[in-house]
């Protein structure tokens, strides 16, 4: 019985699998079932339909001679009558003989049949003897089954719970991957080694141990680790920073050893760890708790088991961040994470390639422009970019259409974006007007202006926390930007603001947004980029993660100098102000023209828009 239980059988992939515990059930249920059957209260189909009598009956029937036969099973009767052959059953007494009850009367012509049920009884008894025994000894290895699982699981809380990605995984590789060629050449080197080391050992190269890729979120760092692991064909073990953590210490160190120890026996392998500036931060750092701390033990393992590979061990680890400005310098440095991958958001080539790649499977309309949407998706990374085909597969099936369209694309892209659409708002025909005035004095002032983007699409209509959106698509990929450009800038985003002032006499909350953005743009020219009368001159030391596009400022200069930056900020946003308020009084027809066309439709397009200006 304990082999049959310890023994391991191969679970077929079809749902129909039944355990060896539930065939044992099963077993004795059936033979339940047989000891109810052969027990004496058990009635065959036959003997089902005949009529049940006390057993005084039959014996009035015997002594009246009405009886044809009687036939004995154990403690049954059952009895034929002369009249129609007509059956009836009794049971008797077990100590009751059939001499006892008088049926063994000469003077009756009944026959009586015994029939043999000796063979049976011994079943029956050797049956409910061993039943309960067995019954018994399953629920005692079943305890002992749920104990040893328990502890199995107590000595494998140190174990890695790395998920493996083997050879008969379905395979990723680069050409699955769009955009970051050149993140995708580093990489084709990894491959290379991993397929052929004694090229490299030959020569006494020596193999790098560590990629640390870089990156935004959704720039696509996990699908490079693994287009690496398939073009090289080696398992892949994938696993979070965050898994090696746990409330006890030391758990995390022994997942690293077990972590490393499983690589180390598959390879050529590689070790993936997303999020590694979660046991990767700086020692001695917030967070950390000094020498016992478990995430300071854990980078410890790390950094040793890294030092500690063999030259010849085809192993490689690959880590990925959006942080690298938190990660340990003993982390980087080289003999541990030899290469750094820096992997940016897709320019204007990059996206084109993301959409193709999206676009497989997905039935797109002919009349499809992906080099337009991949112009209004400026910003965007691979997974926003995944997301819009799929949300505008979503918006053509949802409405009833066979393939994906233009208009689907765009309305995906600005859902995205902005949001969904907000329809269900109830605004007056007063808070509409105002909406679309201050939409046009930014349109305007987008098209008077030559450096700033041509204007693609206004709308009035509500998405996400914005009453309305003016929608500027870049000409081109910009990697810098002049200082009229965002002088440009800054007189756009006033354009709703002054708008409003212009033909309402007062400005309203709508424009909080635009004053942030333009203030935050003036402060840079001067902090930051050296376009002020300030001179090149960077103001405050700027702590800045460039993949979040978060940054803190930590004021290093005086209260002379921090009065010269705000005079600098109020000159540039007066000499904006001016400039906008100029441009919309000479264009105020074409204004109230696209003012009031706005009401009417709710969004123009930038055919429909342009054809204002003839």
């Amino acid at each position: 019985m304990e082999n049959f239980f310890n023994k391991k059988t191969e679970r077929p992939k079809n749902n129909n699998y039944k355990s060896p515990w539930t065939i044992f059930v099963l077993i004795i249920f059936v033979l339940t079932l047989i000891w109810s059957f052969t027990s004496e209260g058990f009635l065959n189909e036959e003997e089902a339909i005949l009529e049940r009598v006390p057993i005084s009956e039959i014996k009035n029937l015997f002594t009246e001679g009405k009886l044809k036969n009687i036939k004995v099973e154990d403690n049954k009767l059952i009895a034929t009558l002369k009249k129609g052959d007509s059956k009836k059953f009794a049971f008797k007494n077990t100590d009751d003989s059939l001499s006892d009850l008088g049926f063994y009367n000469q003077k009756v012509d009944t026959e009586i049949e015994i029939v043999d049920t000796s063979a049976t009884n011994f079943f029956v008894e050797i049956l409910g003897g061993i039943l309960p025994f067995v019954i018994i000894a399953f629920i005692i290895v079943l305890m002992m089954k749920h104990v040893s699982k328990g502890a199995g699981n107590a000595f494998s809380f140190g174990k890695s719970k790395a998920k493996l990605f083997s050879k008969e995984n379905k395979k990723t590789n680069f050409a699955s991957v769009a955009g970051c060629e050149e993140a995708k050449e580093e990489l084709v080197e990894i491959v290379d080694f991993l397929k052929n080391p004694k090229k490299f050992l030959n020569i006494g190269a020596r193999i790098p141990r560590g990629i640390m890729l870089f990156g935004a979120p959704g720039t696509g760092k996990t699908l490079l680790s693994r287009a690496v692991a398939g073009e090289a064909d080696v398992p892949f073990f994938s696993i979070s920073g965050s898994e090696f953590i746990e409330m006890f210490v030391g758990i995390g160190a022994s997942r690293v050893r077990d972590l490393f120890a499983k690589a180390k026996k598959n390879a050529p392998s590689i070790i993936f760890i997303d999020e590694i500036d979660a046991v990767g931060r700086q020692r001695g750092g917030p967070g950390f708790g000094g020498g016992h701390d478990e995430r300071e033990q854990t980078l410890n393992q790390i950094l040793s088991e890294m030092d500690g590979f063999e030259e010849t061990t085809n192993v490689i680890v690959m880590a990925a961040t959006n942080r690298p400005e938190v990660l340990d310098k003993a982390l980087l440095r080289p003999g541990r994470f030899d290469r750094r991958v820096i992997i940016d958001r897709p320019d204007l080539k990059d996206r084109l390639e993301i959409l193709k790649v999206h676009s497989k499977g997905k039935k797109m309309s002919r009349k499809v422009n992906l080099e337009k949407i991949s112009k209004i998706t400026a910003g965007f990374v691979g997974a926003d970019i995944a997301n819009v085909i799929n949300e505008a597969a979503i918006i053509a099936a949802k409405n009833n259409k066979k393939t994906i369209g233009q208009k689907d694309l765009e309305f995906a892209t600005e859902k995205v974006m902005m949001g969904p659409e907000r329809r269900s708002r109830v605004l007056t025909d007063k808070q509409k007007e105002i909406i679309a005035y201050h939409e046009a004095g930014h349109a305007v002032v987008s098209h008077v202006l030559p450096n700033c983007d041509p204007v693609h699409k206004i709308t009035i209509i509500s998405r996400g926390m914005s009453l309305g959106s003016t929608w500027m698509m870049p000409k081109e990929e910009q990697f810098t930007i002049s200082k009229s450009k965002f002088e440009d800038e800054i007189c756009s985003l006033l354009g709703g603001y002054v708008t409003e002032i212009m033909v309402f006499k007062e400005p309203t909350t709508g424009a909080s947004n635009d004053l942030q953005r333009s203030t935050e743009i003036a402060k840079k020219m001067i902090t930051k980029f050296g376009m002020s009368s300030l001179g090149p001159i960077v103001f405050g030391d700027q702590a800045e993660n460039e993949f979040l596009g978060t940054f803190t400022n930590k004021r290093n200069f005086s209260e002379d100098i921090a009065k010269k930056i705000d005079q600098e900020i109020d000159k540039l946003i007066k000499k904006a102000l001016q400039k906008t308020e100029n441009i919309l009084k000479k264009n105020h027809k074409i204004l109230n023209k696209i003012a009031k066309t706005l009401l009417k439709k709710e969004t123009l397009n930038q055919d429909q828009f342009e054809k204002f200006f003839g």
